[in-house]
C-alpha cells in the first residue's frame, strides 16, 4: 500500500477541520474549533487499483499575524488550499498561501477548494475565480455541511499525487 501525506491550508474558519471530518468521519457540526497547529487523520482510498492511505495534515488557519509553518508542509505529496466563498479575503490569504509554498517547497500538487458553496451570498466574484483557473489553479466546489464535492475533492487529490 502506498502512503501519501496531505495538508489542508487556508485562513482561519474556512472549513478545514469540517472538510476532513466530513471526509475522515462523515459528520459535520456547526461547533467552530480552533485548530491549534495540525492534527492528523488517516484514512485510506482505492485509486484505481491501487489502496493509497492518505495522512491528512490539517494545519492550523492563517491570519495577519502567524502563517503557515513550512516545516509542517515538509513531505507532503500534495495539498487541498481552502477558501471560504462568503470571505473573499480568504482567496487573498489563499493566494499568499500558493505562493509562499512554491517558493519553500516546490510545485506540488494541489487544488483549491471553494468551501461553503451551500451558502447562497458569495463574496468572491466569478471574475477572481476565472482568473485563478485561467492561471491554472484547479477549482472544485465543495461543502462540508451538504458533504458537496468533498470525498470527490480527497479523490481527485489522491489520483493527482499517485502518478
Amino acid at each position: 500500500m502506498m502512503q501519501k501525506k496531505i495538508c489542508l491550508l487556508g485562513a482561519f474558519g474556512v472549513g478545514k477541520t469540517s472538510l476532513t471530518r466530513r471526509f475522515v468521519d462523515s459528520i459535520f457540526s456547526d461547533t467552530y474549533l480552533t485548530t491549534v497547529g495540525v492534527k492528523i487523520d488517516k484514512k485510506q482510498l482505492d485509486v484505481g487499483a491501487t489502496p493509497v492511505s492518505l495522512l491528512i495534515w490539517d494545519i492550523a488557519g492563517e491570519d495577519d499575524v502567524s502563517a503557515v509553518r513550512t516545516s509542517y508542509l515538509r513531505g507532503a505529496a500534495g495539498y487541498l488550499l481552502v477558501v471560504d466563498v462568503t470571505r473573499a479575503q480568504t482567496l487573498d490569504v489563499a493566494q499568499s498561501i500558493r505562493e509562499r509554498v512554491a517558493r519553500e517547497i516546490g510545485d506540488i500538487p494541489f487544488l483549491c477548494l471553494l468551501n461553503k458553496t451551500d451558502v447562497v451570498e458569495w463574496d468572491i466574484p466569478t471574475g477572481r475565480i476565472d482568473e485563478l483557473q485561467a492561471a491554472g489553479w484547479n477549482v472544485l466546489h465543495t461543502s462540508a455541511k451538504t458533504g458537496a464535492g468533498v470525498e470527490s475533492a480527497f479523490s481527485d487529490l489522491a489520483q493527482r499525487i499517485s502518478k
